[in-house]
């Protein structure tokens, strides 16, 4: 017994030695992990290590005896880790998630891996069950190259306890972050509004994680019902309240889609992000995501923002593949995959795209992102399947060796330049014409003032506060503003219903409306939702579709003039010239100047539209009167009002239509009200 013991040992010595020389050099950057004591890292909790990456620089090989070579180290620190993932963890090469951390062993370490912005949460992905190796990279590329953010990942090899362990792709975690998706931290006290309104990642997800369930709704097909579970706020942390209100905005938006109401007041329109939802739609779909809508799908909300969907996430069984080892077929390049008879999700992806105008929208950006040259076209995606597959065809080689899991990389990758065009040529049939929708006339509205950088002084400490845009109607109509919003996240603002503004008049919208009073003496038509950023960002104003009326991307650099905390702010020289060019932009002092469009029931806001629980009503600040109505001229609720938001619990009131009437500066005017 003791000699077979003797044997075994010695067996296990030469294996462990064998994989440990299958990499010596490599083109790609090498990682190194070396858990305290040599224990096998576990699904859960995470353990202590170590850990090297050795990085020589671009189109330079990295060498494994280059790790205590301190120039050639990308990072060498300390860290915890433990094995990730769901269907993934029952193959043999697991995948891993990762915290970089201080040498105290506590404290997160934020840390630029391999050039991806800096952070602390990591992911190395081991491509379960994927034999092309380039799924994953190839559909989060596609996604930020249409505009998206998607995590951002870097191929390596990694060696674990002296023991090679095959290729990974480095990847960001999903996680809230300036860098990552970009809305507010909303905290455990952010009970009311307007906190309370954002910032939110859920997904739905399978439940195997751990993560407890915030709610279920019905798949589209009534079997398999679709999990939601919180990712910001951590389950852990969600308060009662905030599960009621997001979960809600996700019942909103499938009584609207249900209804096919797109109507900018109070349909999907009012409530989604409409092109978020497009791109998440339109990726998914062109790669057949087996997963897709049911499972790993994310969706966020910022504060006062709408709701958006993405990022895209582990998109393996796509292009043609799925898990056919237990059986699975869903993957084809003529089915739609929210109707793949298994994995459908929430009924409100099926009922969009029922919907003849979110459709058209939808046809109308696949044709556009087919064009020659651009992201989704076919010799464009194949020229970056040939780039991708060079720069690891090597490592493919010892990942064969190592773990049996890439047996003729070239078929593999043939089987998706296959699927491609076919996937495309009956996604356009299917979807047909966007004429529809591809000449919208649009409001000659243009950003023409920013104040991205105010000065402070003793008069005004805090001067993020006094962050202002202007807006000009440089046309010869009155604009009707309902349903114009700025997309995305970051900056954040959505005009309110039935608010208009002048032809060759400008309004102002400010990052605190009394700072503004204060300082310029002007009234400001609306406050945004958080700063402008100092470094430059890009500004969309578009309207209830997403169609972009005028975008600004802003910089603190040349040839954009220096409105950088200077007391100075950017104003467009001529209103009719394009904003989009910092040499027509000049810095100029702090008097606002100009025609500017003050109308007082432009300055009273009401949110959410419709409303099942607390109405919130923003007056910038003014005194006034308010007064709710029901249909039959009842009053049922009376408030003089003296402060930036209102709140009335419209929980106890029935369903049905509602006027609230609004008495200040002399002037009354009402707006309408829909309780569900």
């Amino acid at each position: 017994m003791k000699l077979i013991r003797i044997k075994l040992l010695f067996l296990l010595f030469i294996c462990n030695s064998a994989y440990s020389q299958i990499l010596t050099d490599s083109n790609l950057p090498i990682v190194i992990i070396n858990t305290d004591g040599g224990v096998t890292i576990p699904d859960s909790p995470h353990v202590l290590a170590s850990m090297k990456i050795i990085l020589r620089g671009d189109g330079l090989r990295n060498y494994l005896t280059d790790k205590d070579s301190a120039q050639y180290l990308n990072y060498d620190g300390r860290i915890n880790i433990e094995i990730r993932g769901s269907s993934s963890q029952s193959v043999a090469k697991k995948q891993f998630g990762l915290t970089t951390l201080k040498a105290d062993n506590i404290t997160n370490r934020n840390e630029k891996l391999l050039g991806l912005p800096s952070d602390n949460d990591w992911i190395l992905n081991g491509f379960a069950f994927e034999p092309s190796l380039i799924r994953d990279y190839t559909n989060y590329n596609l996604a930020r190259r249409i505009g998206q953010y998607a995590s951002r990942t870097v191929y390596c090899e990694v060696v674990i306890n002296g023991s090679y362990n095959g290729l990974y792709l480095l990847e960001e975690k999903v996680k809230q972050g300036s860098d990552r998706v970009d809305v507010t931290k909303i905290e455990k006290s952010d009970n009311n509004y307007p906190n309370l309104t954002g910032g939110y990642i859920t997904k739905s997800d399978k439940t195997t994680g751990g993560d407890p369930v915030a709610w279920t709704t019905s798949s589209n097909i009534g079997v398999n019902d679709v999990v939601f579970i919180h990712e910001l706020p951590k389950p852990g942390n969600v308060t009662a309240t905030q599960t009621s209100y997001i979960k809600n905005e996700f019942e909103k938006l499938s009584y609207a889609a249900g209804k096919s109401n797109s109507d900018i007041e109070n349909g999907f329109t009012s409530i989604i992000d409409v092109p978020s939802f497009i791109d998440f739609m339109l990726i998914n779909e062109y790669a057949a995501n087996a997963d897709a809508y049911q499972f790993s799908t994310y969706y966020h909300k910022d504060r006062n923002g709408k709701l958006r969907a993405g990022p895209i996430w582990d998109l393996n069984l796509t292009y043609g593949y799925d898990l056919s080892i237990w059986g699975f077929d869903r993957s084809k390049y003529n089915t739609w995959q929210f109707a793949n008879g298994d994995n459908n999700g929430p009924r409100f992806w099926k009922d969009l795209f029922a919907n003849s105008r979110y459709r058209c929208y939808l046809s109308r950006r696949l044709n556009q992102l087919t064009q020659p040259g651009q992201a989704l076209n076919q010799s464009v995606v194949e020229s970056f399947i040939d780039s991708t597959v060079t720069t690891i065809r090597e490592a493919s080689v010892r990942e064969q060796d190592r773990w049996g899991t890439v047996p003729n990389l070239d078929n593999e990758i043939n089987k998706i330049r296959e699927f491609i065009p076919k996937r495309i040529s009956w996604m356009k049939t299917q979807l047909g014409s966007d004429s529809d929708c591809s000449n919208i006339e649009l409001p000659s509205l243009a950003i023409t003032k920013i104040m991205y950088n105010p000065a402070t002084s003793i008069g005004f400490p805090d001067a993020d506060k006094l962050e202002f845009i202007e807006i000009t109607n440089t046309g010869d109509k009155t604009v009707n503003l309902s349903g114009l919003y700025f997309a995305g996240t970051g900056f954040v603002y959505q005009f309110p219903s039935w608010s208009v503004i002048n032809p060759g008049t400008a309004i102002y919208l400010a990052g605190n409306a009394d700072s503004f009073r204060a300082k310029y003496g002007v009234t400001p038509f609306g406050q945004f939702t958080r700063n402008l950023n100092a470094a430059g960002e890009k500004l969309v104003l578009a309207d209830a579709w997403g169609n972009v009326i005028d975008q600004v991307k802003y910089s603190n650099d040349p040839p954009w003039p220096d409105a950088d905390g200077n007391g100075k702010y950017l104003a467009l020289a001529d209103p009719l010239s394009d904003n989009s060019l910092g040499e027509n932009w000049s810095a100029v002092g702090d008097q606002i100047v100009g025609v500017i469009d003050v109308n007082p029931e432009q300055l009273v806001r009401t949110y959410p539209s419709p409303v099942s629980g607390n109405l919130a009503i923003e007056t910038s600040g003014m005194k006034c009167r308010i007064e709710l109505f029901d249909l039959n001229g009842r009053l049922i609720h009376k408030k003089d009002i003296d402060g930036d938001t209102y709140i009335i619990d419209m929980t106890t009131f029935s369903e049905g239509i509602y006027l609230l009437r609004v008495n200040t500066g002399g002037k009354t005017f009402v707006r309408k009200i829909i309780k569900i």
